[in-house]
Order: C-alpha cells, then sequence, then structure tokens
C-alpha cells in the first residue's frame, strides 16, 4: 500500500471544471497533496453567462468563499427560478422556482390540497404559494439578514421575512464563467498550487497497468503523478483518447446537439430567472448579469441549420453584440465510467446534459466533492471506484430524466416536437409522469437532485393535469380550505412587496466594478486574435 499513496495529483485542463477542482483539493489538503495543473492560455474558457442552482452556495460556504467578493468579482446576480415559455405551445409560460411550495404534512402534500381547490372552483396558481416564484414574478430580490446597509426598504423587508417563520431565500447565480475561473484560480493562491503553462501532447501510461504515469507537454516538459483529474473538455484527452472509456450516447432522448451562443449589452435590469424559451426546433436561453446579458439557441440539427439558428438568435436580441455569435456543438450522454483507473473526468470529460436545467457547474462541484470524500490517500480501492461511478451514473440519469421529461411533455406541432412527445421514456421517468397524471402524488428520492416541489411545478407547468388526488384533502370544509391557503399566500404576498427590486439590492450588496468585466473581455478579444477559438455553455461546454 505504501508504494500506492496517492500525493501527486495533477489537473489536466483549466476552466471551471479544472480550477474548482483545484479549489476543492488545494482547500482540503493543502499540506497533504502535491497539486499541478496544466493549461494552456491557447484553448482558454469565455463563458456565455452562466446560470446555476443553490447547491452552489453549500459548495462556496465549505470553501470559506465570501459570497459578496465572490459576486462582484464575477459581475454575479441571482437566480430564483427558471422562466418556462412556450414549452406545451406558443405563448404558455410556467415557473420551476427553487424554493419550497406551502406546507406539506406527513401524509398528504401541499399541492394535494390546491389540486382540491381548483376541482372546488377557487383559482389559483401553484406558484402563488412560494415565495421563490412571487418574487421572480414582480423581479425583486433580498436576503433575510445580511447586516451590510440600512437601505429604506431593509426594516419593511426583514419584518415582513420574519413574519413568514421560515429560512432563507433559495436562489442561486448567474455569473460569468470566465470570471469564475478566475476568481477560483485566486483563490488557489498561497495554498501550494502549481500552475505550468502548456499544452498536452501526450498521454503517458504504465506498459502493463494502463495507469496514467505523466503528461508530457508540447515543450518536453514531463508531469508525473500518482491521481490525474481530466478537465480537457470534450476532447477527454486522458479518459478517451487514452483510456479508452467509452462513451454512453443520449442523443435518442435529449435530440438537440448544437448551439449558438452570443453576448449583448444589457437591455435593462438583471432579473431573478433564468429564461427558457422553446422555438420550433429547440429552446433560446437568455441569462441576465450585472453587465451584460449572455444567450443562445439550442437546437437539432436535424431540424434546423447553424445559419437559422444564427438568425434567428440575432433577431431574437437585438441589444448590441460585444461579439460574434459562435457556434458550440456537443453530445449528450456520458464518460461510461467517471473514474477509470487513476483517472477522474470531471466537466464535459465525464459527459453532457444539455443545459436546460442549469445542472452542469453543480455536476462538477458535485463530482469534486465525492473526490474529497473517496480521496484514494493510502492506494486506489476498486471498491471505491465502482462506488463513485455507480453513484455518478445514477446522479446523472436522475438528472437526465428531469430534463427529457421537458422536451416530451409537449402539445407542440413542429417535427422535433412530435418526435419528443412520441419517443420511448427511460423507463423510471415514464414512471413518475404516470403515477401524477393517476394519482397527483411526487417524490424524490434520497439521493436526487430534483425535489418533490421540482417535479411537480414542472409537470403540471408542462400539462400533466392529475386525475384524482388525495383524499384527505376532501375533508377540508371550504372555508378550512380557503384559510390554509390564504395563511401561506398572504404572508408570502408581503414579504415580496416588501423586497427591493434585484438590482436595488445588487446596488448596495455585490456592485461589481466595471474594470474587473472590461479586462476579462480585453483578454478575451486578445485570444479570439490569437486562436480564433471562443467556447463556453453553462459551465461545461468550454472544458
Amino acid at each position: 500500500m505504501e508504494n500506492n499513496r496517492i500525493r501527486k495529483v495533477v489537473i489536466a485542463g483549466g476552466g471551471t471544471a479544472g480550477w474548482v477542482a483545484a479549489c476543492a483539493l488545494t482547500h482540503q489538503f493543502r499540506d497533504l497533496l502535491d497539486i499541478t495543473l496544466v493549461e494552456s492560455e491557447q484553448v482558454g474558457t469565455v463563458g456565455v453567462g452562466e446560470s446555476t442552482i443553490p447547491t452552489i452556495r453549500t459548495f462556496h460556504r465549505l470553501l470559506q468563499i465570501d459570497e459578496r467578493e465572490f459576486l462582484s468579482s464575477v459581475a454575479g446576480s441571482f437566480k430564483l427560478a427558471i422562466s418556462f415559455e412556450n414549452w406545451i405551445r406558443p405563448g404558455t409560460r410556467y415557473i420551476h422556482p427553487f424554493g419550497t411550495t406551502g406546507v406539506n404534512t406527513w401524509s398528504c402534500d401541499f399541492h394535494q390540497f390546491w389540486l382540491e381547490s381548483l376541482r372546488r372552483g377557487m383559482k389559483s396558481e401553484l406558484g402563488d404559494y412560494c415565495l421563490e416564484t412571487v418574487a421572480a414574478r414582480h423581479d425583486r430580490f433580498a436576503l433575510f439578514d445580511t447586516g451590510h446597509n440600512a437601505q429604506q426598504w431593509s426594516m419593511r423587508w426583514t419584518k415582513a421575512a420574519t413574519a413568514m417563520n421560515r429560512g432563507d431565500v433559495s436562489y442561486a447565480y448567474h455569473f460569468d464563467a470566465g470570471l469564475y475561473a478566475a476568481f477560483m484560480r485566486v483563490q488557489c493562491e498561497g495554498r501550494g498550487l502549481k500552475r505550468i503553462e502548456g499544452k498536452i501532447a501526450q498521454v503517458r501510461q504504465h506498459p502493463d497497468s494502463g495507469f496514467v504515469q505523466a503528461l508530457v507537454l508540447e515543450d518536453g516538459q514531463v508531469i508525473e503523478g500518482d491521481l490525474f483529474i481530466d478537465c480537457t473538455g470534450a476532447r477527454a484527452l486522458l479518459s478517451e483518447q487514452a483510456l479508452h472509456t467509452g462513451y454512453e450516447d443520449w442523443n435518442h432522448w435529449l435530440p438537440s446537439n448544437r448551439a449558438v451562443a452570443l453576448q449583448t449589452e444589457a437591455d435593462g435590469p438583471a432579473v431573478p430567472y433564468t429564461r427558457a424559451i422553446a422555438h420550433e426546433a429547440g429552446w433560446h436561453w437568455k441569462i441576465s448579469l450585472q453587465h451584460r446579458i449572455g444567450c443562445g439557441i439550442v437546437f437539432s440539427d436535424a431540424h434546423m441549420s447553424d445559419d437559422e439558428a444564427t438568425a434567428k438568435l440575432l433577431a431574437e436580441n437585438p441589444s448590441k453584440p460585444l461579439r460574434d455569435p459562435w457556434i458550440i456543438p456537443f453530445r449528450t450522454g456520458r464518460r461510461r465510467k467517471a473514474w477509470n483507473k487513476n483517472v477522474v473526468a470531471l466537466g464535459l470529460a465525464s459527459g453532457f446534459i444539455e443545459p436546460l436545467e442549469s445542472t452542469s457547474i453543480h455536476l462538477t462541484l458535485s463530482a469534486v466533492t465525492r473526490l474529497v470524500q473517496f480521496f484514494p490517500s493510502e492506494g486506489i480501492s476498486q471498491a471505491a471506484v465502482d462506488r463513485f461511478n455507480q453513484v455518478s451514473r445514477q446522479e446523472l440519469e436522475h438528472v437526465r430524466d428531469f430534463v427529457v421529461m421537458h422536451y416530451h411533455l409537449n402539445q407542440r406541432d413542429e417535427p422535433l416536437w412530435k418526435q419528443c412527445r412520441e419517443m420511448e421514456l427511460p423507463p423510471g421517468l415514464a414512471e413518475r409522469i404516470q403515477v401524477f397524471r393517476e394519482t397527483g402524488y411526487a417524490w424524490q428520492g434520497e439521493d436526487e437532485l430534483f425535489r418533490l416541489d421540482s417535479w411537480t411545478h414542472c409537470m403540471l407547468g408542462q400539462g400533466v393535469v392529475p386525475r384524482t388526488h388525495h383524499p384527505l384533502t376532501r375533508a377540508l370544509s371550504d372555508a378550512d380550505l380557503k384559510r390554509l391557503l390564504e395563511s401561506v399566500r398572504k404572508p408570502i404576498d408581503a414579504a415580496v412587496a416588501a423586497m427591493p427590486s434585484q438590482e436595488q439590492f445588487i446596488d448596495s450588496y455585490c456592485k461589481a466594478p466595471p474594470s474587473a468585466w472590461e479586462q476579462m473581455y480585453a483578454r478575451a478579444r486578445q485570444h479570439e486574435r490569437v486562436t480564433g477559438k471562443i467556447a463556453g455553455l453553462d459551465g461545461g461546454l468550454a472544458r
């Protein structure tokens, strides 16, 4: 075992995946590991405006990252939800919020009482009973206790929030991925990380075991290691090109395989939600940062050409472009082993589920956390590797099913959408939809990312109308049912009315200095001139 001890870790590639891994490992193993990151400025990353989910806040707390410093460094804004527009059919909209909805009982979830209220003719939307949904509708945001200002709205909001008797607002971030990678790199400074500039020319392997022994760079440098982390993007230089791990393709469930991205000047204050707008051959994202908008068209090249997608993107985003649009091909699926021999694949090297539910950065953070928990300091255990791969596979399949649901549950007429409506579903997803359609019952597995609230809001939002719902809801009188609903709705309305706009909150809490992103874009333009390359989508495709 002494000969197999892991003491030298080599991270191949930078970007979001590489620098997140470096930050976590240097934070947790500062004096125990020799950590080297190899990247080339010639394959740098420029994000299009990244959208995340609330789990990123837990990860940042573990790394003791100050939120205000982080947001001002990455020109970040807040995200309470995703607005799904035109997904059932053109003209429809629903919101997938991050927060809880109503109050559940041990025997009956809140949405069952709401379904009963509809049966009795009481008109409302399920989102009326979720703070994050209502705040998103009104473009408002606040935190319960920041202690950072004495704005006039602060006392009103604190009083209203206290009356709600709940924890903090559930939120995530929008930010610039290029600035995020740079910010995470700064976090590693002073912790002993060694960064080497260079392009990988060869992956040297043990002649018998096939384990990776070293990376050979174009300039002849040899970087030896015990454990290697592959953050080289879809190329997967170590996991696939060296180890031939194999890839499981999910294009038959997720037909979109290309995107065209654009960055434009802001067309107004940042809204606290991501917009996902379905179109005839895929969907269109819009993400508001403090200083610009990241937008793009996700599409299937079997149903739309690159030129058509680019023209559509420019027509629907008339604000001044900050650079020309660029095409990003991708392939949905997963590497058959996230951990193979002594190589752990992160980010796009491990697979990709398209960016519809903003899970790419989460999946990277989750894998890094899992690596820290499974870290093989005394030698690689095959049993631990197998467990790591099993959990990784289950996590990806759960996220895949949730994204597939959006495509499948539609009433649109175009060929892509008809194909998705008629496709055979993964068995677990088919079961969830059928059970909800027949009984109104939804669930969240122990290790699953998407909560019961996410499934209910999205299945209802996508047009699934349960045929029945829980019989216990019928025991309430009309007066008691109305009283229950109002006891949830009124405090939410009062709290949102006391919130400032997101723009007001950002100005007082985490306003980004213009110099930070101006310098970043200057570097990006120089990179384009040197390499002719630009990449990035939802924290994954660039790396």
